[in-house]
């Protein structure tokens, strides 16, 4: 293992205030998991992935796989001319929850705000009133690290950071293997001489704004003022002023206590079967749900619906967002197979939601080969993000919403200028 900066280490031994937040890493967690149950992996790239599917997306890979150039939600077919000698594993789910909730009851006995995801490798863990207890944040760390590493065979990377931002950061650094700790008051300068596509948080449409003013690192960035900031992001310039800082708020939930959780809904003031009517009310509830997320610096992972018909029968659809989004239309294509999925009976509707559970910071890897429609998408979606704070969300809408914002008694003479006409009225 190696382990960085000692004089760290020190000041955060030595210091009583702010908070000790530890991440642990298990990089390639899937695989790890597997090779867990069939040692033989370990001296073969491994890529874990619906083999039978005829159009298959790597859901994991080993770090043998990663140097040869495959990256998750690569189509199979290319992952293996890029590493043709990997071994291909069907994925398992429920493996890796289990897993991840033996990595929870080893990091149980130290502090009761443990925050883990739901099969990913990433266990948050705030340490900060332990000490009396169990010695130094970093003492605790390594404890969590030997333990995982002794009863279950994973071998994390780990920091301790004074908060989640940084701690994730930091993991990402010395992954697949390693340490790093940042002292309080330290996190501006670590944080410095990073890409900005390391920093959580920090999206892909971000990269490309900043790109455009030859950006590239998080010093660059953070330069910048708070009123520069809003020039070119608007809303979110608050959000990217305090990450590229350093700065990040957010809690450790409480071990069992829900995570995050973003919705929309409507009741519809007649219940209704018309496909286009339903249609236009969905794209709006994307556009609020997204709206949301993107003011949370989220992105959803996971999609449900909840359709009730007229009848009281009530249907209940989830779909995987692939890769997270928090592109309107991105969300819309997800949402209209959702619905298709939940809309099989020849009843009317009466009441939609959408939901987002466990948002998801959006992905860091950049495409290589990005692509120009979603580019346009994401520009489009900035520009109107930004009308909309300064003069009101009714200032810009999309066509498809326009129908439901006008007033019934326009609506009226709207059809029937058409029916007389056979043109819309001007």
């Amino acid at each position: 293992m190696t382990f960085f900066s000692a004089p760290t280490y020190r000041s955060q031994s030595s210091s009583g205030t702010g908070r000790s937040i530890v991440h642990l890493n298990i990089a390639d967690f899937a695989v790890a998991v597997e090779r867990r149950i069939e040692a033989r992996l370990k001296d073969y790239p491994v890529i874990i992935a619906p083999a039978a599917s005829a159009r298959a997306m790597v859901y994991d890979m080993s770090e043998e796989a990663f140097c040869a150039g495959v990256r998750k939600q690569m189509p199979l077919n290319q992952a293996l001319r890029r590493c043709r000698d990997a071994v291909i594993l069907p994925p398992h789910p429920d493996r890796y929850e289990q897993a991840m909730a033996e990595v929870f009851q080893q990091t149980l006995p130290y502090s009761p705000l443990i925050e883990t995801g739901t099969a990913d490798g990433h266990v948050f863990i705030d340490v900060t009133g332990t000490r009396r207890l169990f010695g130094p944040p970093v003492d605790v760390a390594w404890r969590m690290y030997h333990a995982i590493k002794k009863h279950l065979g994973f071998a994390p990377a780990w920091s301790v950071c004074p908060n989640k931002l940084v701690a994730k950061t930091a993991t990402r650094l010395v992954k697949p293997v390693g340490e790093y700790i940042v002292g309080q008051g330290e996190e501006s300068d670590f944080l410095a001489p990073l890409p900005l596509f390391l920093i959580p948080g920090i999206e892909k449409n971000d990269i490309f704004t900043f790109r455009s003013l030859n950006i590239s690192c998080v010093s660059q960035a953070a330069a910048l003022r708070l009123d520069q900031l809003r020039v070119v992001f608007g809303r979110r310039a608050d959000f990217l002023f305090n990450i590229l800082k350093g700065r990040d708020a957010a809690p450790v939930l409480p071990a069992g206590q829900k995570p995050l959780r973003v919705s929309a809904n409507h009741v519809f003031a007649t219940d209704t079967n018309d496909v286009q009517t339903v249609a236009d009310q969905l794209y709006q509830l994307t556009e609020t749900l997204g709206a949301e997320l993107r003011a949370l610096g989220r992105a959803a992972r996971n999609l449900a619906m909840v359709l009730d018909y007229s009848d009281g029968v009530r249907r209940i659809r989830q779909i995987k967002v692939d890769p997270p989004s928090a592109n309107d239309f991105f969300l819309f294509q997800c949402a209209r197979s959702l619905l298709a999925l939940a809309w099989t009976r020849r009843v009317r509707v009466r009441h939609i939601r959408l939901i987002c559970e466990k948002p998801v910071f959006p992905p860091a890897q950049m495409d290589l080969f990005p692509d120009p429609v979603q580019q346009k998408q994401q520009t489009l979606i900035s520009a109107m993000d930004r009308i909309r704070e300064r003069y009101g969300r009714e200032a810009i809408c999309m066509g498809r919403s326009l129908k439901l914002k006008m007033p019934i008694h326009s609506l009226i003479q709207q059809a029937v200028v058409t029916k007389t006409t056979g043109q819309l009225p001007p």
